[in-house]
C-alpha cells in the first residue's frame, strides 16, 4: 500500500539563510504521508512510534515543490513498519528572476527514511 502527497515550499518553511527549508519540515510531510496510510490499512491515525533511519541527500528551497512517497512494507500486530522516500519535482530558480520555476526533467531525491507506526489493536476497525 502506498500514499503520495506533492507540497510546495512556501518562505513560510524557510528555516535557514537564502530560504533553505528545515529537514524538519521534509519528515512532517513523512508524517502526513504515514497517518494517510494507517488510516487506509487500519482505519485510525495510529502514532509514528520511531524513526530507523533517515537520510537528508539534497537541500531543498522556498519555492521547491515536494512530492513525499511512502510505502507500508511490513504488518506486525499493532505495528506498521514503512519506508518513505521524498523528491524535488520542481524546483524555484530565483537565479533568473524572483518567480522563476522549473519542472525538473529527473526528480532529485532529497530524503529517504524508515520507520515504525503503532495502532492498538482496539483502534484497528478493518478486519485484515
Amino acid at each position: 500500500m502506498k500514499a503520495t502527497i506533492r507540497v510546495r515550499m512556501s518562505l513560510h518553511d524557510a528555516h535557514y539563510g537564502g530560504n533553505l527549508i528545515d529537514g524538519a519540515r521534509i519528515l512532517s510531510l513523512f508524517g502526513d504521508v504515514a497517518t494517510e496510510l494507517l488510516i487506509r490499512y487500519d482505519g485510525d491515525e495510529g502514532l509514528f512510534r520511531a524513526y530507523d533511519s533517515v537520510e537528508f541527500l539534497a537541500p531543498v528551497y522556498a519555492g521547491d515543490f515536494i512530492e513525499a512517497t511512502g510505502e507500508i512494507v511490513e504488518i506486525g500486530n499493532t505495528s506498521r513498519k514503512m519506508v518513505f522516500e521524498a523528491k524535488k519535482v520542481i524546483a524555484a530558480r530565483p537565479d533568473i528572476n524572483d518567480s522563476a520555476a522549473e519542472v525538473l526533467e529527473e526528480p532529485i531525491i532529497v530524503c529517504k527514511a524508515s520507520g515504525t507506526c503503532v495502532v492498538p489493536k482496539e483502534k484497528q476497525r478493518y478486519r485484515k
